[in-house]
């Protein structure tokens, strides 16, 4: 499944959560600038939505609501995610507005959550700026919990995830019975498993219900961690 139709999946999820205002800010708050950077930073780097949060409500230093335009939340850490476009209160045109961002700003950060800015032009012209510093500043948390997540897989089945990765994210039963020298039921017993851990999904023959290749599912610290 690609972006277009993961996306939409990930927003009608969250819209089944919400009501009122909470659901009216989302149909209105998730924009363009917010699914461009969902689509040309976020997915390339995770190829997922999960632990990411959309127009994500929090109360600021006053007590009144306010939407992050996106919230990530894997664990223990907490980043608010704000895209920045080029708006009034650069042109000190609306100086209330842009001291009030300020100090919500300040305020997230006592509330534990570290505050990411994106430039929206950066979005358009030169994404691959964006990828390369949300990589750097994300990967030293997932990382830190590197062991626990590979703790959850037995050795046939990392040795399985490796092949997967060097064969560019596709790989077929019979590669897998040929490179690791066991049997057909014993590749799709393992199988089974791994997608039932979302690590790979099936792709089915073209009119048929048989499984003639699996999908890895891309995880950013494939590269530290093999």
């Amino acid at each position: 499944m690609g972006f277009a139709e993961e996306h939409q999946k990930w927003l009608d999820y969250h819209k089944k959560q919400r009501s009122g205002e909470r659901l009216d800010r989302l149909e209105r708050g998730h924009g363009h600038g917010e699914k461009m950077f969902a689509e040309r930073v976020w997915w390339p780097i995770f190829g997922h939505l999960d632990d990411l949060h959309p127009e994500y409500e929090v109360s600021d230093w006053r007590g009144r609501p306010y939407f992050v335009d996106l919230v990530w939340k894997p664990g223990q850490v907490k980043f608010a995610i704000e895209i920045k476009g080029y708006g009034p209160h650069e042109q000190n045109t609306d100086r209330t507005r842009y001291r009030q961002e300020l100090n919500r700003e300040t305020y997230l950060q006592i509330a534990g959550y570290r505050v990411v800015s994106v430039p929206y032009d950066d979005l358009e012209s030169a994404p691959e700026l964006t990828v390369s510093l949300i990589k750097a500043l994300f990967i030293p948390c997932l990382v830190q919990n590197a062991d626990d997540e590979m703790s959850r897989y037995t050795r046939m089945e990392k040795q399985i995830m490796q092949l997967a990765v060097r064969s560019k994210g596709y790989i077929r039963p019979v590669d897998l019975v040929n490179r690791l020298g066991v049997d057909l039921r014993t590749i799709r017993k393992y199988m089974a498993f791994l997608c039932e851990k979302g690590k790979f999904k099936p792709v089915l023959t073209q009119g048929s219900s048989r499984i003639c290749r699996y999908e890895y599912i891309h995880s950013v610290l494939d590269n530290e961690l093999w």
